[in-house]
């Protein structure tokens, strides 16, 4: 059973597209359950100014991904850095056991989209 949380993040998704110009873009699959996401950072002094998602699975991964997006616009790269899986799937109210893999998926598509931003920064590449 999911919660009221995870039902209106799946029907009414947050920041849900691409982002051509993003600074930080962060690719995480689970071959297990066959979900993907696509999580996209642009970054402004040190701050996540905007994120959007394209998540490919089931409704506790869309869920997710559309939480995350939430949580992280404002936070500092090293404050999103910290968010864990147990934060966000507690955002949600709770997922089902079998659905936590899920709340990994997020946390680890934004850690490597923060790597990826930085990885940008260090090359100097846009």
């Amino acid at each position: 059973m999911y919660s009221k949380e995870v039902m209106d993040h799946f029907m009414n998704p947050r920041n849900v597209g691409e982002m051509p110009d993003a600074d930080g873009v962060g690719t995480e699959g689970n071959p297990v359950c066959g979900d993907m996401m696509k999580l996209f950072i642009k970054v402004k002094d040190n701050r996540i100014e905007d994120a959007k998602f394209q998540t490919f699975g089931c409704g506790a991964a869309i869920a997710v991904s559309s939480m995350i997006t939430e949580m992280i616009k404002g936070k500092t790269l090293e404050e999103a850095m910290a968010i864990s899986k147990e934060q966000v799937a507690s955002a949600l109210g709770g997922l089902p056991p079998q659905k936590m893999h899920c709340s990994n998926l997020g946390a680890d598509a934004l850690r490597k989209a923060i790597d990826n931003y930085r990885q940008k920064q260090a090359s100097g590449t846009e």
